[in-house]
């Protein structure tokens, strides 16, 4: 069994991996952090845990977790991952952090968006972005991890066939996406209060939103060039989920069957991504609490525009889930293992 430890396991997505990993065959959690709900029970937290776990937070004091497994997951607030991870990876642990500490390939640019210095900079240059679809074989060398974030896994596995086939004037690219609440992190926050949130939808960070440098970093590179691109993200009155609506002009000019073609073909053999037939489009609904992506393709013959559309559950897909399919690629354990038993929430 391999030894698993959760850094900052008291917010969403800490107890999303709690509850994945839970029914995982290789691995055993033995230990998780909070600094807040130090002493605490796991299911006092999570009570929908009970039948999972007996495990009690304790504080994040790094050099006495890292002995005590060989694989960490760090869900950390942004900026304040970046030196447990390099302690516990340069201590020779194998890491996956879910913050955004790691993303960014470029320091300054991680500074200018995050508003703090990369004190870690040898550490970061060491870091894979880990979206399997791309890095599969890349994950399975790796030892530190930055899992990728919820709008970028979204947006770019809905664009990475149309780029990778040159479908697109990359210089047109729109992405609109929608989040439920969760998103936001679990913590006292009147923006997402209930009666701030309930009966509203509202656009926020309108071109200044974190991910925004994410999802262009991984676009450029799949492109060969940088590119820039139109991202809006939005605050849907429901729990979890993203819905990615992207538009952007054809290059040339494509039917619909040489498009589900092109898509269908580049995602052959993906165990979490489903391309829908042509018509059929994506809901938030139908991937509540799995790690899948489905994605829907409709062509605007009209404007020549392909338009994407996108749908995870921001959770699991986009962070927790996805971590653990990166785990299982970086342990040779057979990549769906604990993942393609999550059912869709009812």
């Amino acid at each position: 069994m391999i030894r698993v430890f959760i850094c900052g396991g008291s917010g969403y997505t800490g107890g999303e991996l709690l509850r994945i990993l839970s029914n995982h065959p290789e691995v055993v959690v033995t230990g998780v952090t909070s600094e807040k709900s130090a002493g605490k029970s796991v299911t006092d937290l999570f009570p929908h845990l009970r039948n999972c776990t007996k495990l009690v937070y304790e504080p994040l004091r790094v050099r006495e977790i890292t002995g005590k497994a060989d694989f960490f997951f760090l869900a950390l607030p942004h900026g304040e991952s970046q030196e447990a991870v390099d302690f516990i990876f340069t201590h020779g642990k194998m890491v996956v952090d879910l913050s955004a500490d790691y993303r960014l390939r470029n320091a300054g640019t991680y500074t200018k968006w995050y508003g703090v210095p990369h004190k870690y900079q040898k550490t970061l240059k060491r870091a894979l972005y880990g979206l399997p679809e791309i890095y599969r074989s890349r994950i399975r060398k790796a030892k530190l991890i930055a899992n990728p974030g919820c709008y970028p896994t979204g947006a770019v596995l809905g664009l990475l066939p149309a780029i990778k086939h040159r479908l697109i004037d990359t210089a047109s690219i729109v992405i609109d996406s929608k989040s439920g609440a969760s998103g936001a992190g679990r913590k006292a926050d009147v923006a997402v209060s209930y009666c701030e949130v309930n009966e509203g939808f509202k656009a926020y960070s309108v071109g200044t939103h974190r991910h925004t440098p994410e999802i262009e970093q991984e676009l450029s590179l799949l492109c060969g060039k940088p590119l820039a691109v139109d991202f809006t993200p939005h605050l849907l009155p429901v729990d979890r989920g993203i819905l990615t609506t992207i538009y952007a002009r054809l290059a040339g000019k494509a039917t619909v069957d040489e498009l589900s073609k092109i898509y269908r073909s580049a995602y052959k053999g993906e165990p979490f991504v489903r391309v829908l037939d042509y018509g059929l489009y994506p809901n938030i609904k139908h991937v509540g609490g799995t790690n899948f992506c489905d994605i829907g393709l409709k062509l605007n013959e009209r404007t020549n525009t392909l338009i994407v559309i996108t749908a995870i559950d921001n959770l699991v897909k986009g962070a927790s889930g996805q971590a653990v399919q990166n785990m299982n690629i970086m342990l040779g354990v057979e990549e769906t293992t604990a993942l393609d038993s999550l059912t869709v929430f009812p």
